[in-house]
């Protein structure tokens, strides 16, 4: 299954140069959590020369994951929330993998005498 991939601008234009940067970062999430079938990056560009960038990213059994950086240049802010991203979607699988593994409270317990 590919990986579905939008970027949206609001009060920017997004330059070819920025949707490739933006799709080469998103193409690597799914290496850090399988299950991610949707990216949607939104570069919020305000009057004031602050750049916000939000990265969404949807996976299986509705599982989201959202990170937003604010700051002057795009680039940045794109690489540091897809960088937080990253942190939330190793978190996650490490969780699940753990979880996976425990024994859930199933021991047999001696009854008291």
């Amino acid at each position: 299954m590919a990986l579905q991939f939008t970027i949206t601008g609001k009060h920017i234009d997004i330059t070819d140069a920025m949707r490739s940067h933006a799709e080469e970062k998103a193409s690597k999430l799914p290496r850090y959590y399988s299950s991610i079938d949707h990216v949607e990056v939104i570069v919020d560009g305000s009057d004031h020369g602050q750049m916000t960038v939000e990265v969404i990213a949807r996976g299986e059994h509705s599982n989201l994951f959202v990170a937003s950086e604010s700051g002057s240049d795009a680039y940045q802010c794109l690489d540091l929330a897809v960088h937080k991203l990253e942190r939330q979607l190793t978190k996650k699988k490490t969780k699940e993998r753990n979880h996976k593994h425990t024994n859930g409270g199933d021991e047999l317990v001696a009854p008291a005498e």
